[in-house]
Order: structure tokens, then sequence, then C-alpha cells
């Protein structure tokens, strides 16, 4: 998936915004995620600390911390880096709150105590609850969501065989295997017959993915051209339908990507006659991420979020790369920016069918010419190790990043770890979305998959 900024806020805006987003969000325990020790253990390295000292104050070993982290075999650990124990305390839920909550109402539905949630609330007046209000809410009740992995035939050598470890926290895999002719006619890029094969086999709903794809990456002529002419829409649809049901795909994920402004209702005819035509496949649309309606907009301007929120089955939202490729060295995807486009969307979308993205990748820069190398999380982690770098989280983004010289060349990295990742589940919990989709499983990102061990991922369809 590619995006590109469309606009850009100064640092003081920035600020603002976050204030602003944040405003409702409860107490100083989001800001500091770090300091929920009690519920999830997340310790970020001190200088002079190492694996054994760390292991010893939680009581184990210094091989599942390894482990569930990626950490390099030597060992090797930095200041600034989280690291992910995981652990049997009960989960935190992000609560809104709703007319008729009362503090014991919600003890019973999460099956805790009153004397919990204010516990975790520190200042928390039960008698003067307010709608809207967000609180902590320490439960065994897991959070229920769907999850989506994007992966493109051929990207991992490996991925068949890992697959099989995270597939029980998938409920759908889209593979990025089809794009189309200038008439419309769907056709196979890369062969997906031992991904499809291997989805169904580990229960995961396979989605066939087209993409406005040609030699040089995604075409806004391509998918203007096709979209804007009746007979190749119908091709179009005709052929991803016929494709979806010969080879064994449970629906299909739409990924059209730069349409052109002048072709958003021809982009909402193409899905309405699609979703007829699909019969009980789903139909998942991806859409480019906003804050606001601009039709006029080369990049968001196509994607009328009220029509496709009405004609899809789910709606992935691409909150990433806010950071974009070329562009200066900023976070992929920061806290702020996803609320604000979450709570935008959900003015045109029900949150049921929304799913957020979360990067398994980093942004390697150069800060004199803004050249970009992408990289898995797992990699940025253990590039910061290797490079002795001291890893940073950003107040503003809730995102780490970190600074290594190579030669007299100044490099700044900015990646997810489990910090970012907890406070994106948060976001998602919060508002009740569909869930999340991931950019792409052949990256490697340990504690991602880890911390899923404390969500319920829907895996039966009702």
């Amino acid at each position: 998936m590619e995006i590109k900024k469309y606009n850009r806020v100064s640092k003081l805006e920035t600020l603002f915004l976050y204030e602003y987003i944040t405003a409702d969000w409860p107490y100083d325990g989001y800001r500091d995620i770090t300091k929920r020790c009690d519920h999830m253990t997340v310790h970020v390295v001190k200088s002079g600390e190492n694996l054994w000292s760390i292991a010893r104050t939680y009581g184990v070993s210094i091989q599942s911390i390894v482990d569930v982290n990626g950490l390099p075999s030597s060992g090797l650990i930095i200041p600034g880096l989280a690291l992910y124990i995981p652990d049997q305390q009960p989960i935190v839920r992000f609560y809104k709150i709703k007319a008729g909550d009362t503090l014991w109402k919600l003890s019973i539905q999460f099956q805790t105590s009153v004397s919990s949630i204010l516990a975790a609330n520190p200042g928390l007046d039960a008698n003067r609850l307010y709608i809207g209000q967000n609180i902590n809410i320490p439960s065994p009740v897991k959070p229920k969501m769907s999850t989506l992995g994007f992966i493109v035939p051929g990207s991992s050598q490996t991925f068949l065989g890992s697959f099989e470890a995270i597939a029980p926290k998938v409920t759908f895999l889209a593979v990025a295997a089809y794009s189309f002719t200038d008439e419309g006619y769907a056709y196979l890029v890369m062969d997906d017959t031992a991904i499809v094969k291997r989805s169904r086999e580990l229960n995961v709903i396979p989605l066939l993915m087209v993409q406005n794809t040609t030699a040089v990456g995604f075409s806004k002529e391509l998918a203007g051209s096709v979209l804007g002419n009746p007979v190749y829409r119908r091709n179009l649809v005709n052929s991803l339908v016929n494709l979806a049901n010969q080879r064994g795909y449970g629906g299909i994920s739409v990924d059209l990507e730069f349409v052109p402004p002048p072709q958003r209702e021809n982009f909402n005819t193409f899905l309405r006659y699609l979703k007829a035509a699909m019969g009980n496949l789903i139909l998942h649309v991806n859409v480019h991420a906003k804050t606001e309606d601009i039709p006029t907009n080369p990049i968001i301007g196509a994607y009328d979020y009220k029509a496709i929120g009405e004609i899809a089955d789910i709606v992935a939202v691409m909150t990433i790369d806010y950071g974009y490729p070329g562009g200066p060295p900023d976070p992929v995807s920061p806290i702020w920016w996803i609320a604000q486009v979450v709570r935008y969307a959900l003015t045109l979308i029900p949150a049921y069918k929304i799913q957020i993205g979360l990067p398994l990748y980093g942004h390697d820069k150069v800060v004199s010419t803004n050249q970009y190398k992408g990289l898995s999380v797992l990699d940025a982690q253990n590039l910061a190790i290797s490079t002795g770098a001291v890893v940073q989280f950003d107040p503003v983004s809730r995102s780490p990043w970190f600074r290594y010289w190579k030669g007299t060349e100044e490099h700044i990295v900015w990646f997810e770890d489990i910090r970012s990742y907890i406070e994106k589940y948060r976001l998602i919990d919060q508002y009740q979305l569909y869930g999340a989709t991931y950019w792409q499983l052949s990256m490697q990102a340990p504690q991602n998959w880890a911390y899923l061990d404390k969500i319920e991922v829907i895996k039966t369809l009702t």
C-alpha cells in the first residue's frame, strides 16, 4: 500500500491537535503507558540494565524475553528499548461512558469490581460520570475484534512456514496478487494457489485483493479509465467475482488508490455493482485516511466514506504512512492523527464496519536528503541495538524513534513497538471498531503478535 501526504501541520499545530484529541482520554495513564505495570508489563530499558537483571525483576527467564521481543542472540539491549513481558494480569479496557452507566453496572459487565475501576482511574468521582467520558476498566473480559493481514505472494520465501504461528490471531488474509487490464479484466499477477490453500487449512478467510497497479506501481490513469467506462466497470466486476469463486476466496478486498476525483461517483457505482454480484462473498474496501471530505483532492477526493460505508461489508481506513516515503522523518502512524481520522470516519461509517491500519514496518530516512528505506518493526528494533542508538518515545505521536550515523550521514528511524501498538488497540477498543489491518505479514513484529494473546480475535463470522 502507498499513502502520500496531502497536507502537513506544524509542530505547534501538532501539539495543539494532540492535546485537543486526548482531552477526554483518561488521566495520565494513557499518556504514559509504561506506568501501568500492575496490569501489563512493558519495561523500558534504563542505562546500565541488562537482561539478567530485568528477568530477575519479573521472575521470568532471559530466553522468554528474547523470544517474545525478537532480540538478537547476543542478548544486547539499549536504553529506551521497550520490552514486552507477557503476564496473566487482566487487560485494561478503554471504555466510553454511555447513558445509564454506573460503575456497579460496568463492574458486572466487565466481570470486575467497583474498587478495581476506581483504582485504575485516580480522581474519578463515581457519582459524577458523564456521557462520553473515557475510563480505564481492568477486566478479564478480552476486547473482541477482527484482524486482517495483507500479503504479497513472493514477498517472503518463509511466509507459508511461519504463517501457522500467527494464523490463530488473523481473521482475514488479503492476498495482493491481482490487477486489471485497460479494458477492466482482472488477472493474476503472482501465483496465489499455495497461500489460498494454506489460509483455508488454518481457518483464515482469504480475500482476493485487487489493485490498480502496473509495472511502475499504482496507476491513477488505469483506475480512472476503467471506472469511467460502464462496459469496463462491468468487465471488472464480472472477472473479479469469477476469479474469487474459481480460486477459493471468501471475498474481495478492493485497493484502488489515487482514484481521480472526477471518478468518485463511478467508483461508488462500481462498488454497488460488485457487491450485488458477489452473493455471499465479503466485500472489503480500502480507503485513504482523511479527517475531512475534500472532493477535489487528488489523493482523498474520490473516497466517499458515507457511500462506501453503506455498500461495503468492511471498510479499512489506511491509517499508515503519515510519515511517507520521500517526505521528512515523521512517525509512520501517530496516535493523534489516527484518532482524528477515526472520529471523522465514525460520522459516516458504522463502527462495526471500520478497520484501521497498523504498520508492521518502520521508515529509515537520511536526514539531509529524505532518502528512504523501509524495514520491518523487528529489523528497526534490532538496527537500534546494533548501532548502539538510544530509543526515544515521542509523547505526541506515541511512537518510538532513534537516530544513528552511517559515516557522516545522519539517519532517523521511526517505527512501532509494544507501547505504540497498545495505544492503537486501546483506541480500537474505545470506539468499538471492527478491528485492525496489518501491512504486511512478511514483516516481522513479534511484540504485536504476543500482545494479541490479550485480545479475542474473531474467527467465526455471523
